[in-house]
């Protein structure tokens, strides 16, 4: 039997654009400079498997292939259409099994080992309402529905799949998406923050 091809696919936004619930507290260069150091740690984490960054931003694009990872285009189609259309173009590619992780993760060191051989699995945010990383085979896809109860939707999605097993995996680390000021001051992801982020509030570095 021939082993399954895994590939990996990060849908990435426009990295001027991302984090607008930051702005609070963070400059737009220093927003920017964040969603993009933390896009290159989860690029980092899955670096030995194929990867595929959806985007439509020409700076992204370029970061993307100098990060090693292939580009999928796909201007004007949301994240949603984004990521269906990066899972088809990955089917289409002859892979069996895809991964599709957020881009905001500060701890993806576990990324890797959602993926199951023949089962959809489904990693929730902490708060079991977005959705930050799923594995499915693409002989199986579920359709995206990201945005606010996304984990729901994807879940009734994959429990109406009969010819596949359903897991929901509940990681401390993979659970943790950084989106918020308030995100800045859980315990787990200011020990991994970046030295340069400035001192504020919320984020005390020492």
């Amino acid at each position: 039997m021939a082993p399954v091809r895994l590939a990996v696919l990060v849908p990435v936004k426009r990295f001027t654009a991302a984090k607008g619930r930051l702005a609070r507290v963070l400059a737009n260069s220093e927003r920017a400079r964040l969603a993009e150091w933390m896009a290159s740690g989860v690029l980092d984490v899955v670096a030995e498997i194929p990867t595929f960054v959806a985007c439509d931003d020409d700076d992204v694009a370029t970061w993307a292939r100098g990060m090693g990872a292939h580009v999928i285009w796909g201007a004007d189609l949301g994240l949603n259409g984004a990521v269906d259309d990066g899972v088809a173009h990955i089917a289409s590619e002859g892979y069996d099994h895809v991964l599709v992780s957020h881009a905001d993760l500060a701890l993806p060191s576990g990324l890797l080992d959602v993926a199951r051989e023949g089962c959809i699995t489904l990693v929730p945010d902490r708060r079991h309402d977005g959705t930050n990383v799923m594995s499915f085979p693409t002989a199986h896809p579920l359709q995206a529905a990201y945005g606010g109860g996304s984990f729901e939707r994807h879940l009734h999605q994959a429990l109406a799949i009969s010819a596949v097993e359903v897991e929901v995996r509940r990681d401390p680390q993979l659970s943790l998406d950084l989106d918020t000021a308030r995100d800045l001051s859980h315990p787990l992801i200011q020990k991994v923050l970046p030295s340069w982020l400035p001192t504020n509030p919320v984020n005390p570095v020492h």
